[in-house]
Protein backbone atom coordinates (compact mmCIF):
# COMPACT_ATOMS: atom_id res chain seq x y z
CA UNK A 1 0.00 0.00 0.00
CA UNK A 2 1.40 3.35 -0.73
CA UNK A 3 0.45 6.58 0.91
CA UNK A 4 0.87 9.82 0.88
CA UNK A 5 1.14 12.41 3.72
CA UNK A 6 0.45 15.58 3.56
CA UNK A 7 1.11 17.26 7.08
CA UNK A 8 0.26 20.92 7.82
CA UNK A 9 1.88 22.72 10.31
CA UNK A 10 2.33 26.59 11.34
CA UNK A 11 6.12 26.67 12.28
CA UNK A 12 7.42 24.15 14.58
CA UNK A 13 7.44 26.44 18.18
CA UNK A 14 4.09 24.51 18.42
CA UNK A 15 3.59 21.02 18.51
CA UNK A 16 7.77 20.55 18.05
CA UNK A 17 7.79 17.23 17.84
CA UNK A 18 4.47 16.62 15.92
CA UNK A 19 6.06 15.53 12.86
CA UNK A 20 8.54 13.19 15.10
CA UNK A 21 5.83 11.40 16.62
CA UNK A 22 3.73 10.91 12.95
CA UNK A 23 7.25 8.91 12.12
CA UNK A 24 6.61 6.51 15.14
CA UNK A 25 3.17 6.05 14.43
CA UNK A 26 4.20 4.80 11.07
CA UNK A 27 6.72 2.83 12.48
CA UNK A 28 4.98 1.42 15.22
CA UNK A 29 1.30 0.77 13.21
CA UNK A 30 2.18 0.78 9.44
CA UNK A 31 5.81 -0.42 9.36
CA UNK A 32 5.01 -2.15 6.02
CA UNK A 33 3.48 0.74 4.00
CA UNK A 34 5.73 2.64 1.73
CA UNK A 35 5.15 6.26 2.35
CA UNK A 36 5.96 9.73 0.51
CA UNK A 37 5.32 12.99 3.03
CA UNK A 38 5.01 16.35 1.91
CA UNK A 39 5.13 19.42 4.59
CA UNK A 40 2.83 21.98 3.90
CA UNK A 41 4.07 24.92 6.72
CA UNK A 42 1.77 28.01 6.95
CA UNK A 43 3.85 30.45 8.74
CA UNK A 44 5.08 33.62 7.23
CA UNK A 45 8.26 33.39 5.60
CA UNK A 46 8.50 29.56 5.80
CA UNK A 47 11.35 27.90 3.69
CA UNK A 48 10.65 26.05 0.49
CA UNK A 49 13.28 22.89 0.35
CA UNK A 50 13.63 20.23 2.33
CA UNK A 51 13.75 19.08 5.87
CA UNK A 52 15.85 16.24 6.09
CA UNK A 53 14.53 14.19 3.16
CA UNK A 54 10.75 15.13 3.44
CA UNK A 55 9.97 18.23 0.81
CA UNK A 56 8.80 21.56 2.56
CA UNK A 57 6.42 23.82 1.00
CA UNK A 58 5.15 27.12 2.15
CA UNK A 59 1.29 27.66 2.83
CA UNK A 60 -0.93 30.59 2.08
CA UNK A 61 -2.56 30.26 6.08
CA UNK A 62 -5.65 31.76 3.90
CA UNK A 63 -7.87 28.88 5.53
CA UNK A 64 -5.45 27.09 7.56
CA UNK A 65 -5.48 23.48 7.08
CA UNK A 66 -8.28 23.36 4.54
CA UNK A 67 -6.35 25.25 2.08
CA UNK A 68 -2.72 24.25 2.81
CA UNK A 69 -4.07 20.45 1.64
CA UNK A 70 -5.34 22.03 -1.34
CA UNK A 71 -1.91 23.75 -1.69
CA UNK A 72 -0.36 20.73 -1.46
CA UNK A 73 -2.34 18.67 -3.98
CA UNK A 74 -1.91 21.63 -6.41
CA UNK A 75 2.24 21.46 -6.30
CA UNK A 76 1.74 17.67 -6.60
CA UNK A 77 -0.46 17.46 -9.39
CA UNK A 78 -1.12 14.23 -11.12
CA UNK A 79 1.47 12.40 -8.52
CA UNK A 80 -1.04 11.98 -5.90
CA UNK A 81 -2.91 9.86 -8.20
CA UNK A 82 -0.10 6.97 -8.00
CA UNK A 83 -0.88 6.67 -3.87
CA UNK A 84 -3.55 4.34 -2.49
CA UNK A 85 -4.53 6.67 0.46
CA UNK A 86 -3.93 10.45 1.36
CA UNK A 87 -3.34 10.87 4.84
CA UNK A 88 -4.43 14.19 6.19
CA UNK A 89 -3.38 15.63 9.07
CA UNK A 90 -2.24 18.46 11.22
CA UNK A 91 0.77 19.33 13.50
CA UNK A 92 -2.18 18.95 16.85
CA UNK A 93 -2.93 15.49 15.74
CA UNK A 94 -1.84 14.69 19.46
CA UNK A 95 -4.58 17.27 21.44
CA UNK A 96 -7.83 15.56 22.75
CA UNK A 97 -9.19 12.25 21.99
CA UNK A 98 -6.52 10.24 20.64
CA UNK A 99 -6.94 6.94 21.50
CA UNK A 100 -8.47 6.40 17.57
CA UNK A 101 -5.15 6.68 16.31
CA UNK A 102 -3.51 3.15 17.87
CA UNK A 103 -6.60 1.52 15.88
CA UNK A 104 -5.15 2.38 12.59
CA UNK A 105 -3.18 -0.84 10.70
CA UNK A 106 -2.95 -2.34 7.13
CA UNK A 107 -6.43 -4.30 7.06
CA UNK A 108 -8.24 -1.63 8.11
CA UNK A 109 -7.17 1.27 5.41
CA UNK A 110 -7.31 -2.17 2.98
CA UNK A 111 -11.28 -1.11 3.87
CA UNK A 112 -10.70 2.18 2.74
CA UNK A 113 -8.71 2.13 -0.62
CA UNK A 114 -10.18 1.95 -3.82
CA UNK A 115 -13.38 3.02 -2.27
CA UNK A 116 -15.72 6.13 -1.68
CA UNK A 117 -15.29 6.31 1.95
CA UNK A 118 -12.54 7.99 4.50
CA UNK A 119 -11.61 6.97 8.11
CA UNK A 120 -10.83 8.96 10.90
CA UNK A 121 -12.45 10.09 14.46
CA UNK A 122 -16.23 10.84 14.00
CA UNK A 123 -17.41 13.80 16.22
CA UNK A 124 -20.73 14.96 16.66
CA UNK A 125 -22.88 17.34 18.30
CA UNK A 126 -25.75 16.43 20.49
CA UNK A 127 -27.97 18.41 17.80
CA UNK A 128 -28.29 18.96 14.46
CA UNK A 129 -26.63 22.09 13.13
CA UNK A 130 -27.24 24.41 9.75
CA UNK A 131 -24.57 26.15 8.02
CA UNK A 132 -25.48 27.73 4.35
CA UNK A 133 -28.81 25.60 3.89
CA UNK A 134 -26.85 22.56 4.76
CA UNK A 135 -27.67 20.38 7.77
CA UNK A 136 -24.80 17.87 9.64
CA UNK A 137 -24.18 16.69 12.81
CA UNK A 138 -21.72 14.44 12.90
CA UNK A 139 -18.01 15.43 10.82
CA UNK A 140 -14.87 13.15 10.82
CA UNK A 141 -11.99 14.56 12.71
CA UNK A 142 -9.81 16.86 10.21
CA UNK A 143 -6.24 16.46 12.24
CA UNK A 144 -6.08 13.06 11.22
CA UNK A 145 -8.03 11.02 8.92
CA UNK A 146 -7.26 8.88 5.35
CA UNK A 147 -8.90 9.30 1.95
CA UNK A 148 -8.01 7.62 -1.38
CA UNK A 149 -6.83 10.38 -3.67
CA UNK A 150 -10.04 9.78 -6.22
CA UNK A 151 -12.00 11.70 -3.61
CA UNK A 152 -9.78 14.77 -3.53
CA UNK A 153 -10.18 14.98 -6.97
CA UNK A 154 -13.92 14.75 -7.08
CA UNK A 155 -13.90 17.32 -3.78
CA UNK A 156 -11.97 19.95 -5.54
CA UNK A 157 -10.90 22.23 -2.84
CA UNK A 158 -11.13 21.21 0.73
CA UNK A 159 -11.95 25.04 1.28
CA UNK A 160 -16.00 25.68 1.12
CA UNK A 161 -15.74 28.91 3.06
CA UNK A 162 -12.89 31.25 2.98
CA UNK A 163 -14.66 34.66 3.15
CA UNK A 164 -15.52 35.86 6.64
CA UNK A 165 -17.88 38.48 5.46
CA UNK A 166 -21.09 36.75 5.68
CA UNK A 167 -20.39 35.46 8.79
CA UNK A 168 -19.00 38.07 10.99
CA UNK A 169 -19.86 40.98 12.54
CA UNK A 170 -16.92 42.65 13.75
CA UNK A 171 -17.58 43.54 17.41
CA UNK A 172 -16.81 40.99 20.18
CA UNK A 173 -19.53 41.62 21.66
CA UNK A 174 -21.80 39.70 19.46
CA UNK A 175 -19.10 38.40 16.87
CA UNK A 176 -21.74 36.66 14.35
CA UNK A 177 -23.79 38.75 12.00
CA UNK A 178 -27.38 38.43 12.60
CA UNK A 179 -27.71 37.27 9.31
CA UNK A 180 -24.96 34.57 9.22
CA UNK A 181 -26.21 32.07 7.13
CA UNK A 182 -25.70 29.72 10.14
CA UNK A 183 -28.35 28.15 12.91
CA UNK A 184 -28.37 30.34 16.40
CA UNK A 185 -27.51 26.64 17.98
CA UNK A 186 -24.42 26.43 15.67
CA UNK A 187 -23.25 29.64 17.03
CA UNK A 188 -23.70 28.48 20.37
CA UNK A 189 -21.78 25.55 19.91
CA UNK A 190 -18.74 27.67 18.05
CA UNK A 191 -19.01 30.14 20.96
CA UNK A 192 -19.06 28.09 23.93
CA UNK A 193 -16.42 25.69 22.25
CA UNK A 194 -13.34 28.50 21.76
CA UNK A 195 -14.61 30.83 24.49
CA UNK A 196 -16.49 28.47 27.46
CA UNK A 197 -17.45 24.89 28.48
CA UNK A 198 -17.97 23.10 25.66
CA UNK A 199 -19.96 21.69 23.69
CA UNK A 200 -22.50 20.15 26.61
CA UNK A 201 -20.63 16.47 25.87
CA UNK A 202 -18.07 17.18 29.19
CA UNK A 203 -14.92 18.24 26.61
CA UNK A 204 -13.84 21.15 26.88
CA UNK A 205 -11.03 23.16 23.81
CA UNK A 206 -7.63 22.85 25.08
CA UNK A 207 -7.15 26.68 24.06
CA UNK A 208 -10.00 27.78 25.13
CA UNK A 209 -10.08 32.46 25.30
CA UNK A 210 -11.90 35.38 26.51
CA UNK A 211 -12.96 36.26 23.40
CA UNK A 212 -11.94 40.83 23.52
CA UNK A 213 -11.04 42.65 20.17
CA UNK A 214 -8.01 41.27 20.64
CA UNK A 215 -8.84 37.89 20.17
CA UNK A 216 -11.19 38.28 17.57
CA UNK A 217 -9.33 37.42 14.62
CA UNK A 218 -8.09 34.25 15.89
CA UNK A 219 -12.05 33.65 16.93
CA UNK A 220 -12.75 34.45 13.30
CA UNK A 221 -10.38 32.40 11.88
CA UNK A 222 -10.95 29.25 14.36
CA UNK A 223 -14.94 29.25 13.70
CA UNK A 224 -14.40 29.28 9.80
CA UNK A 225 -12.19 26.26 10.44
CA UNK A 226 -15.13 24.51 12.26
CA UNK A 227 -17.14 25.36 9.90
CA UNK A 228 -14.86 24.18 7.29
CA UNK A 229 -14.40 20.95 9.07
CA UNK A 230 -18.23 20.47 9.41
CA UNK A 231 -19.07 21.57 5.65
CA UNK A 232 -16.36 18.56 4.28
CA UNK A 233 -18.10 16.22 5.77
CA UNK A 234 -21.40 17.42 4.14
CA UNK A 235 -19.56 17.89 0.95
CA UNK A 236 -18.26 14.34 1.25
CA UNK A 237 -21.31 12.72 1.64
CA UNK A 238 -22.94 14.60 -0.79
CA UNK A 239 -21.22 13.23 -3.45
CA UNK A 240 -21.31 9.62 -2.02
CA UNK A 241 -18.29 9.39 0.22
CA UNK A 242 -18.78 7.14 3.33
CA UNK A 243 -17.57 8.65 6.98
CA UNK A 244 -16.43 5.74 8.86
CA UNK A 245 -14.98 5.95 12.29
CA UNK A 246 -11.98 4.61 12.64
CA UNK A 247 -12.60 2.42 16.27
CA UNK A 248 -16.02 1.32 14.76
CA UNK A 249 -13.89 -0.69 11.81
CA UNK A 250 -11.26 -1.35 14.11
CA UNK A 251 -13.70 -2.75 16.42
CA UNK A 252 -15.86 -4.49 13.73
CA UNK A 253 -12.60 -6.11 12.06
CA UNK A 254 -11.83 -7.81 15.41
CA UNK A 255 -15.40 -9.36 15.72
CA UNK A 256 -14.85 -10.70 12.33
CA UNK A 257 -11.36 -11.83 12.95
CA UNK A 258 -9.56 -9.28 10.49
CA UNK A 259 -10.79 -11.10 7.40
CA UNK A 260 -10.58 -9.20 3.98
CA UNK A 261 -14.15 -9.44 3.25
CA UNK A 262 -15.16 -6.24 2.47
CA UNK A 263 -17.51 -4.44 4.74
CA UNK A 264 -20.34 -2.81 4.82
CA UNK A 265 -20.22 0.55 6.77
CA UNK A 266 -23.57 1.70 8.65
CA UNK A 267 -24.93 5.11 9.48
CA UNK A 268 -22.44 7.47 11.33
CA UNK A 269 -25.08 6.74 14.34
CA UNK A 270 -25.04 3.12 14.32
CA UNK A 271 -20.98 3.16 14.26
CA UNK A 272 -20.59 5.15 16.91
CA UNK A 273 -23.30 2.98 19.02
CA UNK A 274 -21.60 0.06 18.33
CA UNK A 275 -17.97 0.79 18.58
CA UNK A 276 -16.13 -0.87 21.59
CA UNK A 277 -14.69 2.44 23.19
CA UNK A 278 -16.42 5.66 24.01
CA UNK A 279 -20.11 4.13 22.55
CA UNK A 280 -22.49 7.09 21.82
CA UNK A 281 -26.34 5.50 22.33
CA UNK A 282 -28.38 4.79 19.26
CA UNK A 283 -31.34 7.45 19.11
Amino acid sequence: MRILTLFVRHGSAKYGQALSELDAFYQRRLPTVTRDTLIVDNAPGAPAGQEGSVELIQGSNRSWEFSAWDEGLAHLGPRSWSYDLVHLVTSAFGELYTRYIERFDPPLLEQIAGRGAATGHIDYYGEPVEVLGYTGQSWVRSAFFFIPPAELQTLGSLVTIDDRRRFFSGDPRAPFRPDAPLSEQYQRYIHDWLTGAGTGQGVTWHSRFELDAKTLPFYENKALAMLNEQLLAIRLRWQGCELVDTTWLATELARRKQSREKLLFPHWRVQLAQRDTDPVPRR
